[in-house]
């Protein structure tokens, strides 16, 4: 990290950093002076949540940020889902952006994927409401076992 990164958080809201979940009891802010992975509370996506092809790839990615030390699982799922979606996908910033996450998560900058695939998120919108046969998404139970 180049510069120093602060960050501010409300009372009993939570951060994940490096796989560890802090919660904060009053107003805070946090000053991150190294690199580091993490994840605001309110960037979490619950299974529920991932119900298109990519907010299912941008869960698949987010656990492996919350859970380091048991992310095989996740990156075998990666692996298996990415193909798929380069298939499906015919835009050309997605698949460029696809492919960007592909080499992000291959480095390691798992935080840096999950920003590259939220912001995909509208376009994956207006491309759903003109085209409705995209990939079905994965099963629910799938991304939920996933999760535990």
């Amino acid at each position: 990290m180049k510069n120093t990164l602060r960050i501010s958080l409300k009372a009993n809201e939570k951060i994940y950093i490096n796989g560890a979940v802090v919660r904060v009891d009053r107003k805070t802010s946090i000053e991150f002076l190294n690199d580091v992975q993490f994840l605001l509370e309110n960037h979490v996506m619950q299974p529920e949540k991932a119900s298109t092809p990519l907010r299912q790839l941008y869960f698949i990615v987010q656990v492996m940020l919350m859970n380091p030390e048991e992310s095989a699982p996740a990156r075998e799922m990666f692996r298996r889902s990415l193909p798929m979606l380069l298939a499906t996908f015919t835009n050309d910033q997605v698949l460029a952006s696809l492919k960007h996450a592909d080499r992000l998560v291959a480095e390691d900058h798992i935080y840096d994927a999950l920003k590259l695939i939220r912001s995909l998120f509208p376009i994956e919108a207006a491309i759903m409401a003109e085209q409705r046969d995209l990939a079905p998404p994965l099963a629910p139970d799938a991304l939920e076992a996933l999760a535990s």
